[in-house]
């Protein structure tokens, strides 16, 4: 009975410690790699982050796999933009049947709240204008000013969940600002001769980093926000593209490239395809390399002419 009883001691220690060795990795899921990339940025080695939409694919249009929803039932922490850019999310969440990562719930991560949204309709949306934004643009990680409240919320988050290493997340935070601000600076002097001029893009994504770098985005591959271009339409902007002097189209590397191209075979224009979320190409192996990267590419088509 002796020996049953310190059998039972032992297998009971080795679970509580099994347990404490792993109190301290929190299991966080986000929607996107970009808001994972910054979250293991923050959380360091007492997170194990993964992330559901794949960044070579269009992130609006996801289909989550029974293996998603089981990370997401037991996760720690869910992230997402909280806007209509995963319209996938909801399904996501009702799936994995766990109150806390829904709306409100204590382990769920609504990331709109840490930015000033851009495009929020000021009207009633109609579906008529296309796949419209319904409460704002929901691509505000391309900012950096926005990088760093993101980082804020998640740094918050972590606290709250985790106060045994809130110093550890905290300096995370830091550092990350410094390095933000130290490559800010570089890319304000980037970019300093290229503000004021018009830019096209295939799809209204880059609204928050041409705010940025004081670009005008008025017009789209797209005639309407997830419509096909048309013959017309693609005369129009050959049009607009000469008489307004366009240098630069600038894509998501998941969006077609027939019309981009033969705009650019037609006009001359430049036809850049840049990042909208972390690893979506090998340049862009983490956010701060994102942003890099985009920003180089925009202000090289001014500068090679």
């Amino acid at each position: 009975m002796k020996f049953t009883k310190s059998i039972f001691n032992v297998v009971v220690l080795i679970l509580l410690s099994y347990s404490r060795g792993f109190a301290g990795e929190l299991k966080v899921v986000s929607t996107l790699t970009t808001f994972a990339d910054i979250a293991s940025q923050i959380g360091g080695p007492y997170v194990e982050v993964s992330s559901i939409a794949s960044p070579r694919f269009n992130p609006h249009f996801v289909e989550p796999k029974p293996t998603d929803v089981l990370r997401v039932k037991r996760s720690d922490l869910f992230i997402h933009s909280g806007l209509d850019l995963e319209l996938w999310k909801d399904s996501l969440v009702n799936a994995a049947a766990r109150a806390e990562v829904r709306a409100g719930g204590q382990r769920e991560l609504n990331l709109a709240s840490a930015v000033q949204l851009l495009e929020v309709p000021t009207g009633v949306p109609s579906r008529a204008e296309g796949d419209i934004h319904l409460h704002g643009n929901p691509h505000y990680w391309l900012d950096p000013n926005n990088g760093i409240g993101i980082a804020k919320r998640i740094t918050e988050k972590l606290t709250e969940l985790d106060v045994e290493h809130a110093e550890v997340f905290l300096e995370n935070f830091n550092q990350f600002v410094l390095r933000m601000k130290s490559k800010m600076a570089e890319w304000q002097k980037q970019s300093g001769n290229i503000r004021g001029h018009k830019v096209i893009g295939y799809h209204n994504e880059w609204v928050y980093l041409t705010d940025y770098l004081g670009l005008q985005m008025e017009r789209f591959i797209e005639p309407k926000s997830g419509i096909s271009p048309g013959p017309q339409h693609i005369q129009t902007l050959k049009q607009y593209i000469t008489s307004s002097k366009i240098r630069g189209i600038f894509q998501a590397s998941f969006y077609p490239r027939i019309e981009s191209d033969l705009l650019a075979h037609e006009t001359g224009v430049t036809v850049k395809i840049l990042c909208q979320n972390v690893h979506e190409l090998p340049q862009c192996s983490d956010y701060l390399a994102m942003l890099d990267f985009n920003i180089r590419s925009i202000v090289e088509v001014f500068h090679n002419e």
